[in-house]
């Protein structure tokens, strides 16, 4: 498999001997990040603006919070990172809710999850962020590696944490999961009742985005392809070779750049939401590996979703999101309580920071009714 210098895969490259080309597998897997193609100047323009309109401030700080990187173990001796905000006002003597947030999904805690932590903080609450495994600040190799099971485990960590703290009421802990981590969350509140409530914002199922892409507009031949890849690929790894990404954001905007990479592009790739962690190279941010990847196929988080009950369950999306189809599947098959909120013109990047569009007080109420 050939690979470019920085072991992202060509866009001209044949990725297999199945014959699916770069573009067809990143459309197959719901990436569908776009050819890297000389640009115009329309484009150049377009790609180094930003839209920070409805309060877009993902790297929000608060002065009524203060912040204290923390770390933790999994139950699989791993480190996990987190960004524990507290209000300034704590009483440390009380124990008081708390609540983690976990980031989208290709994302590290700097990017969403930690605003709604500090905004969750400001209304009285302990509020955490976390890296997931693999990503960000958290341990885990190979970086980038796909592993829902390591992914919900990280929620369960952190419960243990914060409620082994003295300020923390272990009885009210609630999560809320931003893109692929609101599908990570449910996947560990259906098997630790100790998440009290849990809410989901632009959620991504990301077993159904890999297994049948936005839309189901995937075939079932054209999933199989995609699992031949991925194993070709791991063969290609266990004998030496570079590991390869996919997916994510792209890096460069085209004429043929589809709406929603552009999306995606504007928070991931400018100033408004871009971040690179140490040790990682922009060229890899979001972008999981090939290998791993195929991990998703497997992973249901919706099955048995009404067990979480009578467990609350709170599902926002953007009435104009494309991953919309997401939160009302869920919300489908959940079990009273349960309430899904339709955000007005909201579209689903747009909920990781626009400040004006994000209902933190319907979040705020949802957690202080069900972490009394």
């Amino acid at each position: 498999m050939k690979m470019t210098n920085n072991n992202i895969l060509d866009d001209d490259t044949n990725a297999s001997s199945t014959g699916i080309d770069r573009r067809n597998l990143l459309k197959m897997t719901g990436a569908g990040v776009a050819a890297f193609g000389a640009m115009s100047m329309f484009d150049i323009m377009e790609a180094r603006a930003q839209d920070m309109s409805n309060g877009a401030s993902n790297f929000y700080t608060s002065d009524k919070v203060s912040l204290h990187k923390v770390t933790f173990k999994t139950q699989y001796q791993t480190s996990v990172a987190g960004n524990l905000y507290l209000p300034k006002d704590l009483d440390r003597a009380a124990k008081s809710p708390a609540i983690i947030v976990g980031h989208p999904m290709g994302a590290v805690k700097e990017q969403s999850a930690n605003l709604y932590a500090t905004k969750m903080a400001e209304q009285g609450f302990v509020a955490m962020s976390i890296d997931l495994p693999f990503w960000g600040e958290s341990e885990g190799q190979s970086r980038n590696l796909v592993s829902p099971e390591a992914y919900a485990e990280a929620f369960s960590a952190s419960i243990d944490f914060l409620g082994s703290s003295d300020f923390v009421d272990r009885q009210n802990i609630g999560a809320i999961g931003v893109c692929g981590s609101g599908s990570f969350v449910i996947s560990a509140a259906k098997i630790d009742p100790r998440i009290k409530a849990v809410a989901t914002v632009s959620m991504y199922d990301m077993g159904a985005a890999f297994r049948d892409a936005l839309n189901k507009s995937q075939t079932v031949e054209q999933r199989k392809q995609f699992i031949a890849t991925a194993a070709e690929q791991r063969w290609a790894e266990a004998d030496g070779a570079n590991i390869q990404y996919i997916g994510g954001t792209t890096l460069e905007l085209t004429a043929d750049t589809d709406p929603i990479q552009r999306e995606f592009y504007d928070f991931y790739r400018t100033p408004r939401g871009e971040f690179t962690p140490a040790g990682v190279t922009r060229k890899t941010t979001t972008k999981p590996t090939l290998s791993s990847a195929v991990k998703f196929m497997n992973f249901y988080p919706f099955n048995d979703i009404e067990t979480i009950s009578p467990r609350p369950m709170l599902f926002i999306s953007g009435d104009q999101a494309h991953s919309k189809e997401f939160s009302q599947d869920a919300f489908n098959r959940a079990s009273e309580p349960k309430e899904l909120v339709w955000v007005k013109g909201a579209g689903h990047v747009d909920l990781y920071d626009r400040v004006d569009l994000i209902p933190f007080d319907k979040l705020k109420g949802f957690f202080d009714q069900h972490l009394a």
